[in-house]
Order: structure tokens, then sequence, then C-alpha cells
């Protein structure tokens, strides 16, 4: 069933960068007026203003925004001392942005129609695709928003931080749903590349399926009983040598699209990918550490463009082994 998409934000992005999204529980947590800051629980919000500072904890910027009429409800309303808190609502208003370490690597432009809206990509390693938690405005959609003068520009689907490769956006809001409705349908044929070790008794072609779960706030994707969730074939296209070791170089071909999937079938089999600091085992990296990029690249996108019926094919420049910077 497609995802209802969420109206349109009533601030425009700025500095390619959309603002933040804060919804309003139905419970919220209690706090007295006058006092929310504290929040020791003697009764609920009456402003938008209260529940932000609680949230924020920063009273200062909070003031700050509203002053500046950055602040706004759902429907448009700016939000004044005055206006009432409300259950289930949402709140918008630009983040401050924290201290990144910027990311190694360039966005190639592999192809731009303005016709259709479609853009595609070569994502580096080490690169989200969109903003989330400490990765802001390093990631692919501020970087190329401001480097392209897109303000509306949006993802059509997702790769992993660590992964390289192409990657499809949207220029124009209304170029985005017919391209995502693709994706959701099956639409959108992906080929990857990633170096492992060899096993001389992995009998390839293989077809890995079952279901893969990734929960909230842990780092590992898991496989559990129930209904499978994730496919994916796995060859053998080849071998390489790098870093004096003989590696294989599989050609991984998902009819899925579960997060990390790729990852956990290829560390499922006994040959985990190059580079990975999750599967089998977690280990620290610390956040400024480009030196071991995952070897696992995003080769080819096939499709038939639903816009303007054209076959398209997409391929990325990049070639493993991928070379730290």
């Amino acid at each position: 069933m497609p995802r209802r998409p969420r109206p349109q934000p009533p601030l425009p992005p700025r500095d390619g960068l959309g603002a933040a999204r804060v919804r309003m529980p139905h419970t919220p947590p209690e706090c007295p007026p006058g006092h929310p800051a504290d929040c020791p629980g003697r009764g609920p919000f009456a402003t938008v203003v209260d529940f932000l500072v609680h949230l924020t904890g920063d009273a200062d910027a909070v003031w700050r925004r509203v002053r500046a009429g950055e602040v706004r409800l759902t429907d448009g309303t700016r939000v004044d001392a005055g206006t009432a808190y409300r259950p289930g609502g949402a709140a918008y208003l630009y983040r401050d942005l924290p201290e990144e370490v910027p990311v190694p690597g360039e966005l190639t432009v592999l192809l731009r129609d303005d016709g259709t809206g479609l853009l595609a990509v070569d994502k580096p390693p080490f690169l989200a695709t969109t903003p989330r938690g400490s990765h802001v405005a390093e990631t692919v959609l501020v970087r190329l928003r401001r480097q392209l003068d897109l303000p509306d520009l949006a993802p059509v689907h997702r790769l992993d931080r660590l992964t390289s490769g192409v990657l499809l956006l949207a220029m124009r809001p209304e170029a985005r749903a017919p391209y995502q409705r693709m994706v959701q349908a099956g639409g959108l044929t992906k080929t990857y590349e990633a170096l492992a070790p060899l096993r001389a008794d992995l009998l390839l072609p293989v077809t890995v399926r079952n279901r893969v779960v990734k929960r909230r706030g842990r780092l590992q994707a898991q496989v559990e009983d129930g209904e499978p969730n994730a496919v994916t074939r796995v060859e053998l296209a080849g071998m390489e040598q790098a870093d004096g070791r003989r590696l294989g170089r599989y050609r991984l071909t998902p009819t899925t699209g579960q997060t990390h999937q790729l990852r956990v079938h290829l560390a499922g089999l006994g040959v985990p990918i190059v580079g990975d600091p999750l599967y089998p085992q977690v280990r620290d990296v610390a956040p400024g550490d480009f030196s071991s990029p995952l070897q696992l690249l995003a080769h080819a996108l096939r499709f038939t463009d639903p816009v303007s019926g054209e076959d398209r094919q997409v391929v990325s420049r990049r070639e493993l082994p991928i070379k730290p910077r």
C-alpha cells in the first residue's frame, strides 16, 4: 500500500536544508504553565512555545525563531506566544546545524532530465542520502540542493551511508510521486557489486531468501523467523587482488530493499563485505575515519521511465576496489 504523502512544509528550504517537522503528541508530557523547562508534571502544555522549549531545552533559540516568524504550523499559521498546543499537530522550524566532519568525495551527475524532473548521481561512500542525526549538511540531499540550486530536490530511493554508486532523485515535488510509485511497485532493477572473501565450498549462484529486520536503536539488522521479506541473487563475477588479498567480486541482484539487506546476506554466507564495520561483528570507527570504505557499489539501475516511457539504464562510473581519500 503506497505511503500517504506528507503535506508540503509551510517553510521553504534554507541553504539546502528543509525545516524540521516536530510532532506534538496527542498525550504530551506534563509541564506546568510558566515553568516549561523544569516540567515536574503538574499540568499539560498550554502553548506550542512551551512544548518546543521543553523539547529543545533552549528557550533563547525557540524565542529567536518565534520572533523571526520561523515557527509555523502545518497549515502555515505563524506561531506566537499565545498559539495553543495542538495535540496531534506539527510545528516546523529551522534547526541549528551541528558541527560535521567534511566527507571526502564528489557527487557526479550521471543523468539530468529537466523534462521529467529526474536526476541520477554517483554517490561516494560515507555520505548519507538525507539529513539524519549528526549527518545534516554532509548529505547528498543538502550538498546537491546547494550545488545545483534545486531547493525542492528529494530522493526517489536511498542508499546506505557507507554504500557508493547510483542514486535517483526528483528535482521537483510533482516529479517525485511517479518515480516513487515505480520503486514501490518493483519497477527498479538494481545491480550491485561487492568485494568479499572467497569460499571454496560456497556454491554459486545462489538466491538468499529470508526475513531481515532492522529495529530502532540497534546497529545491526537481524535475520528472524517468519515470512521472507529479503531476496538477493548472489553470483561470482570475477576475482580481484586488493591489499595483498585474493578476493571475490560478487554481483548482487536484490528484488527487495530491506535496510542492510546485502550486507546481512553476504555475511550470512560467510563472505562479509570488505570494509563493513557492522557485519558480522560491530567494530568502532571514529567519525572522521574514512580510511576503510565499504566495498559495496550500486553499479547500475534499469527501469522504464514512468513519465517519458523511455527504457533507461544508469551505470556508476566508480569501480571496485573503492579507494580511501
